[in-house]
């Protein structure tokens, strides 16, 4: 092996330990978090169903984000672009990358993104690593009940960061890992202080949570002053 390669694996093993998996996930942890499984591309149905406006009153979170009309906003994890088509009408002079790692995904996306001709939103081939955007490009780096899934959190968060212009945020949202009544699995929420713990982990400082939503919270960082 590659002394980089090998090098690379070494740290890979320091940062993730491998146990038995649950249930509802892979049996890798981080911090003390199994990481759960991904919903794949035969779930999009469910990203797209009916009752999500009902269930999860998405306009709110729009609202939450205070967005300019020139941000450059990354949608990480955006599925069949459930959120990018909303943000798209709000940043008008700016940009939002739909990033996906699944190229299903992706095709769903830019079918719909040709159907509604939001000619702002660029869909974008990730990796479980990487989110494949330039250095210092997005003003704004949302994850919509997505970030508990990634494979390698703390390389594809070290990535997101690089990606942050000097003052930009990131945002997770993620279903109330305190709540028992959030009938959500397990795995598929996650709480404050875990989310906190992670984001300290590459970097990035809380800024605030905010309680708009019903059953998810917003947590908002900003990177580090040096």
């Amino acid at each position: 092996m590659p002394a980089i390669a090998a090098s690379a694996a070494a740290t890979s093993d320091a940062v993730y330990q491998q146990r038995t998996p649950s249930r509802d996930g892979i049996g890798k942890f981080y911090l003390d978090r199994e990481i759960a499984e991904v919903m794949g591309h035969l779930g999009a149905g469910w990203l797209e169903r009916p009752s999500r406006d009902r269930e999860e009153q998405p306009q709110k979170l729009l609202a939450a984000l205070d967005l300019k009309p020139t941000d450059a906003v990354a949608d990480i994890g955006a599925g069949t672009g459930y959120f990018s088509f909303r943000i798209s009408p709000l940043v008008p002079q700016g940009k939002v990358f739909a990033v996906d790692i699944q190229p299903e995904m992706l095709e769903m996306l830019t079918a719909i993104q040709q159907a509604k001709q939001a000619f702002n939103v660029e869909p974008v081939l990730g990796s479980a690593t990487n989110p494949n955007l330039a250095d210092a490009s997005i003003d704004l780096a949302l994850m919509v009940d997505a970030y508990h899934e990634f494979d390698y959190p703390r390389e594809m968060m070290q990535a997101i960061v690089r990606a942050l212009k000097p003052n930009g945020r990131v945002v997770l949202v993620e279903y109330r890992g305190e709540n028992p009544l959030v009938l959500i699995k397990g795995l598929h929420k996650m709480t404050q202080r875990q989310v906190r713990k992670e984001m300290a982990a590459v970097g990035l400082t809380w800024l605030e949570t905010k309680h708009v939503l019903p059953q998810q919270h917003i947590l908002i960082f900003g990177r580090e002053r040096t």
